[in-house]
Formats: C-alpha cells, structure tokens, sequence
C-alpha cells in the first residue's frame, strides 16, 4: 500500500474503526491484528471474508452463549522459543493444551457443512494433535506447574523433600516451645529459602545458629538454629535436583511441541481467523450493519484484467450511516445520526455536493469512504437494505485543512500538493477506471473563485475519464451547472431548513445546494447590520444568477413532493374504497351461498317429510278394511304433496338460475397473469391455500398476491371453478402493497422494547398490508421480546422472517388481521 493511500485511511478515520473492532475479539492475538487490519488485495479475498463473517454470525446467533474462544492462546512466541531450543515454562506449554482443547469445542460448535462451508473446511484440515495434548496435560498441571507423575525421579525426589520438610517443621515446634522466652514471636519465617526463628537480640548465646537478617530496629535477629543447619542444607540440594528435573520434563516437552510447530502455527492461523470473522459479525450486529453485494464489473475486471466498462447496476445505499458517529451515540455520547441516500447510476463518474458548511458534505464522503474500506475488508456495511459497491481496491482522498507553518504551505497549496499525489496514484493504477474511488473536500477553496472553479472542473473532467468514481464537495457556483453539460456529472446537496437557519442533514440528489453563508452567519450570532448590507450588496449580482435558479429548482421539488404526498393520500383513499367494494361483494356472495344453502335444507326437508307422510298414508290402508272414502281422501291428500314438492322445486331452480354462473379457471404454475395494482405481467411461481393465494415473479421481484388482484392477459377475472363462494377470514380481504418500501417499513433499532411495541402497533393500526419491521440482530432480545408480544396481540395475522435481500433474520414481516 502506498503512502498516498494510508494517509487516505487515516483521513476517512480507518484507525478509529479498527478501535472499535478490536474489542470485539475473543482472543489476545485477535486484538492487535484487528488494530492492524490490512485489506484484501483481490475480490476472491473479500468475498471469503464476507462469507467467513456471515457463517460465524449466524452459527454465533443460534447458539445460546455463542461461540466459545476460551482457553486459546497465541502460540507464536511459544513455538518461536521452541523452535529455537529454547525452553519454554509450563504455564505456556500448558496454553498448548488448553487451545487443542479450545479447537475440539470449536469443532463441534461449527460443523455444518451446508451451512457454514468455509468455516467448517477451515477447521476440518486441523490436526487433533490429540498425543501432544495428552503429554502436556499428563505432565502439567493448572498454572503450568510439572506434576509428580511426569517424571519417576522427580516423583522420588518430592517425596524424600517432603519428608524432610515435615522433620523440620516437627523440630522447629519444639525449639519454639523450649525457648520461647528468648523469642520475639512464635511464627516460622523464611529468610533466602532457610527457616528461621525471630530471636530477640542478646539472646544469641541461648539459640546459637545463623543469623540471616534482622528486623529495622535492631532488636529482632531472624535465626537459624545451628541444630538445623544440616537438615536445611540436605533441604536445599533436594530443591536444586527438583529444579534440574523439572527442567528436564519442560525441556523434552518443549522438543515435542517444535516436532509440531507447522501444524501448531496451521492452528494458531485458523484460529485467528474464525477470531477476526466473529468479531466482524459481532461489530456490525451491534451496529446494525449488513453485508454489501460487489457489482459485477468488478469481478469481471479482476478477473479478466482489462477494463469492461461500467455495470448495468447503480452503486446504492440506502440509509447509510457513519459508523464512527453510530458508535459515539450508542456510547451516549452523540447526537442522532442522520442517515442518507446514495445512489450513482453506472454512467456517471463524478458527483459533485453542494450546500451550505456545517450541513454534512464532509461526512458523506467519509461515510461512502469508510463503507468501500469495510466492504472491501469484509465488514458489514452500515446502511439499511440491499447495498451494492464496487470493490474499490484504489479509495484516495484529500479532506481537511493541510496549512502548514513548519512547511510553509497554505490551505491552497497543501491541497494542491496532495491532489499532484492523488493524481500520480490514479496514473499508476491500471484498473483506477473500474474500482478506483477519490474523495475530494473543499474543491476548488482557497484561492481567487474564478481560478479555483477553473481548476476545479479541469480536474473533475481529468478525473471522470480515469476513476470509476469521484465525489467531491465544493462552493463552486460553476461547477452546478456541469450536469447540464456531461452527463457523467450529478449533482447532490445537503438540505437547509430556512425556518431555523439550519441545516437538516439529508442529501438531496439531481439538484444543486445553495451555500446560505448569510442565514449561518445569522444563526451564528453575526451583527444584523452588517448581514443586512451584505445582503444589499448581494441583490444586484442574483438576478439570473445560479442561486435564484437553484431557489426555483428547490420550490419546485417541495411542490413536487406535495404533489406525492397528496397522490399517496389519494391512492391510500382509492384503495380503501376498493377494499370496502370488495368488502361488500364478498358479504353479498356469502348472503347467496346461504340461501342458497338455507333453500336446499329447506327442499331436502320437505321432500323427507313428504316421504313420511307417504309412509304413514300407506301404513294407515294396510292396516284399516277397504273404505272408499278413506281411499279418496287419501289420493287427495297425496296430490297436494305432489303439488308443494313441485313448487318448492320451482322456486329452488329460480334461485340458482338468479345466482351468476361464471365459467371459472384456475391459475397454474407457470400461467401468465397480469396483476391489476400494477399494470404489469407477472408469471405464477406457486399456488398456495387451495388457489387462493399466489406466489407471483415480476421481473426481478417475488411477491405475493391474492388470486381476486390478477386477471389474465386478455382481462377475464379469476373465478373458482365450484358453483359455492366460501369466505375464509384466515386471509384477507383487503390487499395492501406485498413489496417492501419506505411506507411499509418500520426501523426500530436502538428503541426499548415497549418503545417498539408502541412503533409497530401504531403501524399496524394504520396499515392494511404487511409491514416490515427492521430490529437487527445484536443480542437478540429486541428480536425475542417484539415476537413474543406479536404472539400475544389480536392485531397480527402471521408473521416470519423477512427474505434475505430485504434484512433476513434482522426483520420480521408482520400480517395485520383484518
């Protein structure tokens, strides 16, 4: 990496985010790589990355302590020492057993070849080492000290020192009880690994033996008794060939552990590994990050080595946030982050940001900056939704102030001699065309306005034939009206609220901002007589200027987007009305298949008390004698049996030939449909609750959709294909909007969980589709507690996770009842 590109990092702030992610590690090696975290210098490395941090997020997520790092140590020192012939101690050859230890977990923790492929192979091609793990437990014991079993001569000499230990305490107690007159105290001290006694000074000739200190003032001499002499020297050999044999065990267990350094080292690298991916996906769960898809050019590019040209799709992020500002709110100290839009269509190179100071410029280029570093070294981006970036493996910047004194540069000149630098990188990087990013701040500032717009569009033109992308914030008047000229060129600006004199931190794209130096001097407190003669001065130099077209352009976008608001209220209206339509035309078919249900009863009915009449008429002449009378009056009463049964047939035929026959179809797999609330034709992926509900694809979307809102190609309706119309209040008779977008979604990261409960059932009372509500990840209760809540409210349907372009596990689509 070059010097040009380092100072790049260190001006987007790169160190202060590798801060932040190493405390994120589980591991001490972990730590200090994560503070030196080095790029990826290929697509094929970032993508690894990406997918090592995905699997070891989602495997961490689902285990309830998450994955367990304890007991791994770095082993590169130890094996360096061991290599060397050095000899290691037993509190780091016992870090070897604990870290095989700490793998054989790990193993059994990540071991889903389907679900976390890479991270699985990466464990599986360890060695158990399981003989060396064995040896070193056998010998070692907790805190590396080497057990008696380890060696048969270090075992025998323990014992012999033992029983001498025991000799010397038992003569020690009985010298303190014959003399213990002459002592200052009846404690045994040890001075330089000798046992002494503290005698009181003059009393030498009573306890005669070795003085081996005395206390400060003189009158204590720490002794030791010349009976004991010998016992102590016998002490101190034994001691000196424990040392020797303990020494020999550390010295042959340090041989082993260099026979196995290359598969040691294998160890210690993977671990790294898994530690820097955890710790990747830990980071942007806590702060809500998601992973970035690289656009195909890129790929293309490093894998052919030419230049391809520009993607088909745009480079977008949607609601992107700085992450340094994101941490400093979630440590409590920092105001709420105002996230912003970035979309660049493949055809343009340069975006050009204007709008007043203090209004965010700055920030989005270290926003876009450091998502291109994180993206690039696996990190999730923090934005909302599906974001897409090139692989930037060239991100150059010049942001800040480089006066200076020692140097004897002005602002000018210091950027000038960083923008020679930033230009001579792009010349000797041959694919700067399709993944190299330059970030400019403040261009054109610092000198006469004329020559530094000058300067400015000559440089933005130079740069839009040679880098994929160039952003760049500026006062420059000229440089607005470039879009009209080159359609390479956007313009984008931060919004200003002209009723308070502040800025509000949005950016605004495809229009120009103004710099409102006037209204920010006025907020700032400058005296009003002197605004007041600036603004006189100013008048005569507007008219027909950028600014008052800018001014037009800002009104007409805020009628504009009244314009939208009330054809969002209108459609919602229409929408409504349709669902109160549709409504009553369920209500009214459910009215017929009643009475048509009621009339059949009614028919089978009589007809069984027709029969029983019949029956007993029969029964009653069979038993009586033959009586013509009773025989006449019988025929008659038949006859008018036969006569209700037949107008009761009449009516129950009027009424079904009253009820709308309608030749029915049934949608298929693979039909092509056309769905009524957007014009468009759609193909039927799966048919789902008995024909009633459809999975449908509408070019790259999948949806899902009621089987009334789709026609066929020619306009004919579904109908089912029974004669009965059945309504099933499981499903609902209204159908809001199925495809995610801003109306439909809620964010409720960094809410308490009643602060949630309170979001989404506001939402779902104003809602008549689903809603996604975005929660994160993180520690997952948010996640649990909202869930448990949806279980216990009569306002959801259903809910379940959302698909994985649109927040997956970190959103839960919510179905309202209706």
């Amino acid at each position: 990496m070059t010097a040009i590109q380092e100072e790049a990092l260190d001006l987007l702030g790169w160190p202060e985010l590798c801060q932040h992610l190493a405390g994120f590690a589980s591991t001490t090696m972990g730590r200090p790589a994560l503070l030196q975290l080095s790029l990826p210098g290929d697509l094929s490395r970032s993508q690894l990355l990406q997918q090592e941090t995905r699997e070891l997020l989602e495997r961490d997520q689902q285990l309830e302590e998450g994955l367990d790092f304890r007991g791994v140590v770095d082993l590169n020192p130890l094996v360096e020492r061991c290599c060397k012939g050095g000899i290691a101690t037993g509190e780091a050859l016992l870090g070897v057993a604990t870290t095989m230890a700490a793998v054989r977990k790990l193993r059994r923790q990540i071991n889903d070849p389907h679900q976390q492929p890479v991270t699985t192979a990466c464990l599986a091609r360890l060695q158990g080492l399981r003989q060396l793990e064995h040896r070193l437990n056998h010998c070692l014991e907790e805190g590396g000290h080497v057990a008696d079993r380890a060696s048969g001569a270090l075992s025998a000499v323990r014992h012999q020192l033992g029983q001498l230990r025991l000799e010397l305490r038992q003569q020690l107690h009985v010298l303190l009880r014959r003399h213990q007159a002459v002592l200052q105290d009846t404690i045994v001290s040890s001075r330089h690994g000798r046992a002494v006694l503290a005698l009181k000074a003059g009393a030498l000739d009573q306890l005669p033996g070795l003085v081996h200190d005395s206390s400060t003032s003189g009158s204590t001499l720490f002794v030791e008794p010349r009976v004991l002499v010998p016992l102590g020297n016998r002490i101190r050999d034994l001691e000196a060939q424990e040392h020797q044999e303990e020494e020999q065990v550390l010295r042959q267990l340090s041989r082993l552990v260099a026979d196995d350094a290359q598969h040691l080292l294998d160890t210690r690298g993977a671990l790294l590994r898994l530690d820097m991916a955890l710790a990747r996906g830990r980071y942007g769960a806590a702060m809500g990050g998601t992973q970035a898809d690289f656009l195909e050019t890129s790929l293309n590019a490093h894998v052919t080595g030419d230049v391809v040209g520009v993607a088909e799709e745009p480079i977008l992020l949607r609601q992107l946030r700085h992450p340094l500002l994101v941490w400093q709110q979630q440590a409590g100290g920092g105001a709420d982050v105002v996230p912003v839009d970035i979309q660049v269509h493949p055809h343009q190179r340069v975006v050009a940001i204007t709008g007043p100071n203090t209004g965010g410029k700055t920030v989005v280029l270290k926003s876009l900056g450091l998502a291109l570093l994180m993206a690039r070294a696996g990190l999730p981006v923090l934005c909302a939704g599906p974001a897409r970036l090139p692989w930037a493996a060239l991100v150059l910047a010049d942001i800040g102030d480089e006066q200076s004194l020692q140097q004897n540069l002005s602002t000018f000149s210091g950027h000038i001699k960083r923008l020679a630098r930033i230009l001579a990188a792009v010349e000797a990087a041959p694919t700067a065309n399709t993944n190299g990013v330059v970030l400019l701040d403040e261009l054109g500032a610092g000198t006469d306005p004329a020559e530094g717009s000058a300067l400015a569009i000559a440089l933005l033109r130079h740069m839009a034939d040679r880098v994929r992308l160039t952003m760049a914030t500026t006062h420059c008047s000229a440089l607005k009206a470039i879009k009209y000229e080159d359609d390479r060129f956007e313009n984008a600006s931060v919004a200003f609220d002209e009723a308070t004199l502040a800025p509000t931190y949005e950016l605004q794209w495809g229009i120009p901002g103004r710099s409102n130096a006037l209204a920010i001097a006025q907020r700032l407190g400058l005296d009003p007589a002197i605004l007041s003669q600036a603004r006189a001065l100013l008048k005569p130099q507007q008219a027909g200027e950028v600014s008052s077209i800018i001014s037009g352009l800002e009104r007409q976008r805020q009628q504009q987007s009244e314009a939208a608001a009330t054809a969002a209220a209108l459609l919602t209206r229409t929408e409504q009305l349709h669902a109160q339509v549709l409504s009553h035309w369920q209500r009214q078919q459910s009215d017929i298949a009643q009475q048509q249900q009621q009339r059949q009863q009614q028919v089978e009915a009589s007809i069984q008390a027709a029969q029983r009449e019949v029956a007993r008429i029969i029964r009653t002449l069979r038993q009586g004698p033959p009586d013509g009378e009773q025989a006449r009056r019988a025929g008659q009463r038949l006859k008018a049996l036969q006569q209700n049964q037949h107008g009761q047939s009449a009516t129950a035929e009027n009424l079904l030939r009253r009820l709308p026959q309608q030749p029915g179809w049934s949608p298929h797999v693979g039909m092509r449909l056309r769905l009524r609330r957007l014009g468009k034709a759609v193909e039927v992926l799966d048919v789902k609750d008995n024909g009633r509900m459809l999975e449908l694809r509408c070019g790259p979307m999948r949806l899902q959709a009621h089987v009334d809102d789709v026609e066929l190609l020619h306009g004919d309706e579904s109908h089912p294909a029974s004669p009965s119309v059945q309504v099933t209040h499981r499903h609902r008779l209204t159908t809001g909007p199925e495809v995610r977008c801003a109306a439909n979604t809620i964010d409720l990261r960094g809410l308490r969980l009643h602060e949630a409960e309170s979001a989404v059932a506001d939402q779902l009372s104003r809602s008549n589709g689903p809603i996604w509500v975005i929660h994160g990840i993180g520690t997952g209760r948010l996640k649990q507690g909202l869930r448990e809540w949806l279980k216990s409210t009569d306002q959801v349907e259903r809910f379940h996770d959302a698909e994985p372009g649109d927040g997956g596990m970190g959103c839960t689509v919510v179905w309202p009842c209706h």
